[in-house]
C-alpha cells in the first residue's frame, strides 16, 4: 500500500486528487474524493440510481478507457499525446489510478488553459493543436470532450506536444464508435470541433454556452 499521509496534492478536480508518486516522481496518483461517489449517487435521477457504484468511478472508467482499441497497439506513435497509464494501486486513502507525469525540465508540465491564459493562439500552438488533431484523427483515439486544463504541454526538442492527461474514453450513449471505424471517424470529428469550440470560448471570456 502507498503511503500518501504526508503528500499534498499538486492539483484538484470535482471528482479527484492528483499526488505524485511519493517513490517514483514521473508518475501521478489520481485518487477519488472521499465520499464521492456516494454523493453523485444520491443526486443522479433515480432511474441512474440503479447503476452499480463502478460505473460512477472516474479511476475505473479511465482503466477501461486505456483498454480502447485504438491504444492496444501500443506502438510509439500511439502514445505520442498522451501520458502513459501503469495500472490501479492501492493507497491509505483509496485506489488510485496511475499514470505518467508529464514534466518539463523536472517541472511539472503547465496546462493547455494555462498557456493559451498567458500568450494566447501562437503560431506555434496552432501548430501543436493541428498535430493534435491530425493524431486524433489518424489513430481514432475515443476521448471525453477535450478541455485545455486536462490537456498539457510538453516539450520535446524544442517542440510542443499536446498530451492528453485525462478525459480518456467515449462518452457516447450508444457505443458505436468503440465497434464502428466509420462512427468512431464521426466521434472524433466532434470532439475535435468541441475542443475548437472550447479554446475560443476561453479565449473570449467564457460567454455564453461553449457547445
Amino acid at each position: 500500500m502507498i503511503d500518501l499521509s504526508s503528500s499534498t496534492p499538486f492539483a484538484e478536480g470535482g471528482n479527484r486528487k492528483c499526488f505524485i508518486h511519493p517513490t517514483q516522481s514521473d508518475r501521478c496518483l489520481k485518487v477519488i474524493h472521499p465520499g464521492l461517489l456516494e454523493k453523485i449517487i444520491k443526486n443522479k435521477p433515480w432511474y441512474k440510481k440503479f447503476r452499480t457504484k463502478d460505473s460512477f468511478d472516474d479511476n475505473l472508467r479511465e482503466q477501461e478507457a486505456y483498454k480502447q482499441k485504438a491504444l492496444i497497439a501500443n506502438d510509439s506513435e500511439v502514445w505520442k499525446h498522451i501520458a502513459k497509464w501503469y495500472g490501479m494501486v492501492e493507497t491509505n486513502i483509496g485506489m488510485a489510478s496511475e499514470t505518467e507525469l508529464i514534466k518539463n525540465n523536472e517541472k511539472i508540465a503547465e496546462t493547455l488553459e494555462s498557456y493559451l491564459f498567458a500568450n494566447g493562439l501562437t503560431d506555434e500552438i496552432k501548430i501543436a493543436i493541428n498535430q493534435f488533431h491530425k493524431w486524433l484523427r489518424d489513430n481514432l483515439i475515443l476521448t471525453k470532450n477535450l478541455i485545455p486544463h486536462n490537456l498539457v504541454i510538453k516539450i520535446e526538442n524544442n517542440e510542443i506536444i499536446i498530451k492528453i492527461i485525462d478525459g480518456l474514453g467515449s462518452q457516447a450513449f450508444i457505443p458505436l464508435p468503440k465497434y464502428s471505424s466509420f462512427f468512431a471517424k464521426r466521434y472524433v470529428e466532434r470532439r475535435i470541433e468541441l475542443m475548437s469550440s472550447r479554446i475560443n470560448w476561453d479565449l473570449s471570456g467564457r460567454k455564453g454556452n461553449w457547445k
